[in-house]
């Protein structure tokens, strides 16, 4: 396993920027993705996936680790819980492109929201329609599609996850066990979701709070990535904290609370 750190956790860094912390702080890759300064250009990312990947990676002092995907404008727009959009295809398409161009193994999209009218079932069932035909496409080009459950969306419980992932073959979670932890999972009922991980996201919390400092959380992070690694994960392991409003996220030293991360992680890999 090796660490990267998302670009949206330094609003006000360029890529470039974050990009040379990253290597500063030897952390060799960054997860890429469509917020603040270091936004991408989504209609590049749409319209000349290939090129626009290439000239990212090259563009970039460490690896690509991951690309977060919206279809929409916001977490609701064109949400994967809404009927069938063949425009939603068509862009995940080339996501897919894009990040296999930028050497990202994964992509993430949100599993959908619980939109007007339906019920969570509904929604998982819609959900899982949109879903099976993306991840057939990555299996085709070589990335894998994941997809992150998260406080406020469709998947908030550890149960409905497992049941999707069975539901749609080859799906993989970007997992996040601080979503799982504010809304009140214990760590044991969340590493049931290892081996059906394919990128991971790291920063601490407890039950309420869906981002705390390093030593005012519940997670036990030696005994997460013993978890991760006795699934047989290999993968990616994202910092990411943040400084924004959802969820009162807003109150940490983003860049004290990376490194400590950071070295807690190299010193259970030592």
């Amino acid at each position: 396993m090796k660490l990267s750190v998302t670009a949206w956790s330094f609003p006000a860094l360029t890529m470039k920027e974050v990009g040379g912390l990253a290597e500063v702080l030897s952390i060799p890759a960054v997860d890429i993705g469509l917020f603040y300064a270091s936004a991408l250009d989504k209609a590049r990312v749409v319209s000349d996936p290939e090129a626009y990947g290439r000239e990212v990676r090259e563009a970039l002092p460490v690896e690509v680790a991951n690309y977060y995907h919206l279809f929409g404008d916001g977490l609701a727009g064109r949400n994967l819980a809404l009927p069938s959009d063949p425009e939603n295809m068509k862009d995940c398409k080339a996501a897919l492109s894009f990040a296999k161009a930028a050497g990202a193994p994964t992509v993430f999209v949100l599993p959908g929201m619980v939109n007007p009218g339906q019920s969570r079932k509904q929604a998982l069932d819609q959900s899982v329609e949109n879903l099976k035909p993306m991840v057939a496409a990555g299996q085709e080009i070589g990335v894998t599609l994941t997809v992150e459950p998260h406080t406020h969306g469709l998947l908030e419980s550890v149960e409905m996850t497992h049941e999707m992932v069975n539901r749609v073959p080859g799906l993989k979670l970007a997992l996040d066990p601080a979503h799982y932890l504010t809304l009140g999972y214990r760590q044991d009922e969340i590493e049931t979701l290892c081996p059906h991980t394919g990128h991971v996201h790291l920063r601490q919390g407890r039950p309420g709070v869906l981002q705390a400092k390093m030593d005012e959380g519940t997670l036990n992070f030696p005994a997460f990535f013993g978890a991760l690694r006795d699934a047989g994960y290999d993968g990616w392991l994202a910092i990411e904290y943040v400084h924004q409003a959802y969820m009162n996220t807003v109150f940490d030293d983003v860049l004290t609370e990376t490194v400590r991360m950071r070295d807690t992680f190299n010193a259970w890999n030592a």
